[in-house]
């Protein structure tokens, strides 16, 4: 690939952050960018390895990274990132790691650039074809793709290893080996040493002939894109949340696309099939009175007032108790819950010199709020005052010594009132 090809895949950016792992595939890639670059000097390339520690050799890695990209005078950050056991195996939990440093690294202007090729393609597809994965898995990796508000380009996507091993010999690069590529207890290196090579050698353009397929399935899901926008847009409400009504009247195969859709407007991962007819029969058609939900990867589906809901999945509050010594400062939530703060200008009166005051998530008794005739119980309130049910044991309750005083942003008590008073603000 010559200099104005690349530029021409990569085109608008010329501001890169490349994906760097020392390994030949990046090594190439960084190479034919960094001849671009002496070419065009207002090109500006950065380098970012990521040392997840899986390996003993990591340090010696970082070292030849940081040795070439000071010859070829690219800066280079190292990462390093340590990987949680989230069920995902360590190949994705890797995965994970390495996109969400790479997200957090790029600046305005830049797009991400990385050094999948042509059997990397071959090899996505087949893992998609083994988790059974319809369409949408089988398109595989795109050219392009939105990546951290900025763009995710893959520029050798349409050559093969071979091809790439010829430049590096021909312009005598160095590269390191890992070797966790010999491990066929990987899926992905299974298929790389022992089937892929197998059905190239009965069928030679194997690759290429999937990388077609891999096409077509992308082809039909930007179709099915572009014909269910208008209607999925308006069924979504502005807070994000799906309407169920018009779903029930839909055939299922049509239902099942524009769930997914759904689901990948709210950057969710895919779901299976077995889990998007879950999500139908357990929670969009539970009974009633129901507070269903499912869940999924870290967040839930929920119904509310006849829309499905996707939030983040948090442990309950119900049972915690913070004090707040000092409430002329925010206090910090548990589990990533947000903050609190008392803020000018609002109607919630300040605490008594003898008042402690509590940060609360549950309160019981009748409660008197300011704008309701008689008393309530804590649950009545919520239903009245239209709050979601995952918020119920989340929202912050605001307590002078035993006295519930306000909840944040939904009501302060009678008690509590002031007309001239602060405002007490949660922030999440």
């Amino acid at each position: 690939m010559t200099s104005p090809a690349i530029a021409q895949v990569v085109s608008p950016y010329r501001q890169l952050l490349v994906g760097f792992s020392g390994g030949l595939d990046s090594t190439v890639l960084l190479h034919r960018l960094k001849l671009w670059r002496d070419r065009e000097p207002d090109v500006q390339l950065r380098a970012m390895h990521i040392h997840h520690g899986l390996s003993p050799h990591a340090d010696g890695w970082v070292a030849h990274c940081e040795a070439l990209c000071a010859k070829w005078d690219i800066p280079l950050r190292v990462e390093r990132v340590t990987l949680h056991d989230e069920g995902l195996g360590v190949e994705a939990q890797a995965r994970k790691a390495r996109y969400a440093a790479f997200a957090s690294a790029l600046r305005p202007g830049e797009a991400l650039v990385t050094a999948q090729h042509l059997d990397d393609q071959c090899e996505t597809f087949l893992l998609a074809l083994k988790r059974g994965s319809g369409p949408a898995g089988l398109s595989a990796m795109p050219e392009r793709a939105d990546f951290a508000g900025a763009q995710l380009i893959r520029p050798l996507l349409s050559e093969t290893r071979a091809s790439l091993e010829d430049w590096a010999r021909e312009h005598r690069l160095s590269w390191i080996e890992d070797e966790s590529n010999q491990d066929d207890s990987y899926d992905r290196n299974f298929l790389r040493l022992r089937v892929i090579p197998l059905l190239t050698e009965r069928w030679g353009h194997f690759t290429e002939a999937t990388a077609r397929s891999a096409m077509l399935c992308a082809e039909q899901e930007i179709l099915l894109d572009e014909l269910l926008s208008e209607e999925l847009a308006e069924l979504i409400s502005p807070e994000g949340a799906l309407a169920i009504a018009p779903l029930e009247a839909m055939s299922a195969v049509r239902r099942a696309a524009v769930l997914r859709r759904w689901l990948a407007s709210r950057h969710a991962s895919m779901p299976s099939r077995a889990m998007l007819n879950r999500l139908w029969d357990e929670v969009a058609q539970a009974r009633e009175d129901a507070t269903p939900s499912v869940y999924l990867n870290g967040f839930e589906v929920r119904r509310y007032q006849g829309r499905l809901w996707w939030i983040k999945s948090r442990p309950s509050l119900s049972d915690v108790v913070l004090s707040w010594p000092s409430v002329e400062d925010a206090l910090l939530l548990p589990h990533g819950a947000g903050s609190v703060f008392l803020e000018n200008t609002g109607h919630v009166r300040l605490p008594e010199a003898n008042e402690p005051v509590t940060v609360r998530f549950k309160a019981g008794g009748m409660l008197h709020i300011v704008g309701r005739n008689g008393g309530r119980k804590l649950k009545k309130i919520w239903q009245e005052c239209q709050v979601p049910p995952w918020r119920r044991d989340a929202t912050p309750l605001l307590f002078y010594g035993e006295t519930l005083i306000a909840a944040a942003g939904v009501f302060v008590t009678e008690e509590g009132w002031a007309e001239e008073g602060v405002a007490f603000t949660w922030r999440v």
